[in-house]
């Protein structure tokens, strides 16, 4: 008989020895693979190489993750800062407290940095990790299933969420069953991943307007998740909450840069590396969509000559 209500996990981590692994830290893991993997493969398509990707993204996971804990503190100073409160609790990552817009302002300054330092057009790559970042965001969203948190009001739907009285938020202890926003967000980041891949293989999309449009679909389906938590929120604005108020900015900018981009920059780009740099030093010339596909087709070639 299947269950009422989803079940929240009884434990958010296991130990080895004297070290604790927190299963939100694995699903941060999990996405960061999942964007990995199909942002390099897309990457590859468009013609850029592998070596290229590895290097920018090696730039932009711990901005990202650098980028992700300052946003929080910075919108939960009360939480780290106050009589009783230890300062140093600031940097205890493994604790929990990061944010997806942080780590997106963070992972974008450190991607553009790689993409300087190889010489890959910064749009290009963007557009190509575009879909891998929403299916990232969908398993890192588990995490909070894991620690019962970032819930939504109070529900006696069937996929209610059960929270131990220990996790409810204050004035909300007689009930037992949440709207489950993680799954909400989840659902609708693997919507948008798969949105964006079909978009972009009807329309042939570059110069950014991927990446656009997953600020539009990402932040318009982060509003209705904002406006049903229920965890404390210390900035508002009359009654929209803080984030809510950011993901309406993301979902308003991205709409209005995918429009002047598809206005100003049509099509997508021929190169998306203007130069690279072999692992001797030596230059290597720019490389096309056109290289890549040449590649794959010379693949069986190339094997039969090595193994004859």
């Amino acid at each position: 008989m299947l269950p009422q209500f989803i079940p929240s996990p009884p434990y958010s981590g296991f130990s080895i020895g004297p070290i604790t692994i927190r299963y939100y830290a694995l699903c941060l893991i999990a996405g960061i693979i999942a964007a990995w993997w199909i942002g390099v493969r897309r990457w590859e398509r468009r013609g850029g190489r592998s070596e290229t990707f590895e290097t920018i993204v090696i730039w932009a996971i711990p901005f990202g993750i650098v980028g992700a804990r300052v946003y929080h503190v910075l919108t939960h100073l009360g939480d780290y800062f106050g009589p009783g409160i230890n300062p140093w609790s600031v940097f205890f990552i493994w604790e929990g407290g990061i944010a997806i817009f942080g780590s997106l302002l963070g992972g974008a300054l450190g991607a553009f940095i790689g993409t300087r330092i190889t010489g890959a057009a910064f749009p290009a790559f963007a557009d190509a990790l575009a879909p891998g970042i929403a299916v990232g965001q969908a398993l890192g969203r588990f995490g909070n299933w894991f620690n019962q948190e970032l819930y939504g009001q109070p529900t006696d739907l069937p996929w209610g969420l059960e929270i131990d009285p220990a996790h409810r938020a204050a004035g909300y202890t007689q009930y037992a069953t949440f709207q489950p926003t993680f799954l909400y967000e989840s659902l609708w980041n693997v919507f948008v991943a798969v949105a964006l891949i079909l978009t972009d293989k009807r329309f042939k999309l570059g110069h950014g307007k991927v990446f656009a449009l997953y600020m539009a679909l990402y932040g318009f389906g982060r509003i209705f998740t904002e406006s049903i938590r229920l965890d404390y929120s210390y900035d508002f604005f009359g009654p929209i909450r803080f984030n809510e108020a950011v993901a309406m900015l993301i979902c308003l900018a991205g709409v209005a840069l995918f429009l002047v981009l598809v206005k100003f920059r049509p099509g997508r780009e021929l190169v998306v590396e203007r130069k690279s740099v072999d692992g001797s030093g030596d230059s290597v010339s720019p490389r096309s969509a056109t290289d890549a596909q040449n590649d794959e087709v010379s693949k069986p070639d190339d094997e039969a000559e090595q193994n004859p």
